[in-house]
This record gives C-alpha cells, sequence and structure tokens, in this order.
C-alpha cells in the first residue's frame, strides 16, 4: 500500500445515531467483569443517583462501531482491513450516559504519521459523542495499518 496522505488529515466519516439499550448495557457490563450493580440493576443505579442505568467505561467505543459498515472508510481510502490492527483509544468524559439515551457520533481523521521507514502507518480519528447536542465524551482512536511488503 501506498503511504497515507497527509490530506486524508479532516476527512469526516458519515455521522450516526445509536440508541442505549438496558439489556446491551447489561450484557457488556457482565462481559467485561463490571461488578458494581450500578450497571446491571435499574434499582442499584436510582439508589447510587443515577437516572437509570449508566454507560460502562469504554461502551461508547462499541457504540460507535455501530455505524452502517464500519470498515468502508478504511476501503474507501485504499487501505486492506487484513492490514490494520488497533492501536490504542482514550475517553473523555464530559457528562453520564444512560440506557435509553440517544447518542450522536460525529468522527473525523485528526492525524495520520508513519514509523519504521513507513513500515507502520498511524490513522488517529476523533469522535465527538453528544446527547441533544450536550457533549458527552471525546473518542480517539490509533488504528495501525501494517505494509504487508515491509519485513518483520
Amino acid at each position: 500500500m501506498a503511504s497515507l496522505d497527509p490530506g486524508v488529515i479532516g476527512t469526516r466519516i458519515p455521522e450516526h445515531t445509536v440508541e442505549v439499550e438496558h439489556g446491551r448495557l447489561s450484557f457488556f457490563a457482565r462481559a467485561t467483569g463490571q461488578d458494581d450493580p450500578i450497571y446491571t440493576d435499574p434499582g442499584a443505579a436510582a439508589e447510587a443517583g443515577h437516572r437509570d442505568l449508566p454507560v460502562p467505561p469504554t461502551f461508547l467505543f462499541c457504540l460507535d462501531m455501530e455505524r452502517p459498515s464500519p470498515s468502508t472508510f478504511y476501503t474507501d481510502l485504499g487501505i486492506d482491513i487484513r492490514t490494520i490492527l488497533h492501536g490504542e483509544q482514550s475517553f473523555t468524559y464530559h457528562a453520564a450516559a444512560y440506557a435509553g439515551d440517544t447518542l450522536h457520533f460525529s468522527t473525523e481523521v485528526t492525524d495520520c504519521y508513519a514509523k519504521k521507514g513507513g513500515a507502520l502507518q498511524f490513522l488517529v480519528r476523533t469522535t465527538e459523542v453528544t446527547r441533544h447536542g450536550e457533549p458527552i465524551a471525546q473518542l480517539r482512536s490509533t488504528t495501525v495499518i501494517r505494509d504487508p511488503r515491509a519485513s518483520a
């Protein structure tokens, strides 16, 4: 694959909206070892001062993947999805999100760079998550793209 063109910075991924479902929150909390009942029991969440089940840490990343055809973005850039690896992710939270919320995701490519003489390329995306225009979180995700022609 050719090097990523820095002109890719500013590229936007089509926005999408997702409704946060109770069952998925509970399942995710159990699957990730969240043993605090506020994540699985609406009564415990209410007792703790929450209006419903709160969204567990990192679950927003899962919801971001709910966009239609999430891999299309890579193929549109000429990236073979067989060469991508998850590099890192980070979250900055502004407000709590809850079951029943409708969240809006808006994503933009904010950086790209190479290491190891271009054998590894890095694509950074930043996603703003809002609820009725109110900032909920900022997600930052780095994807590593391996050049299959480069020796290990």
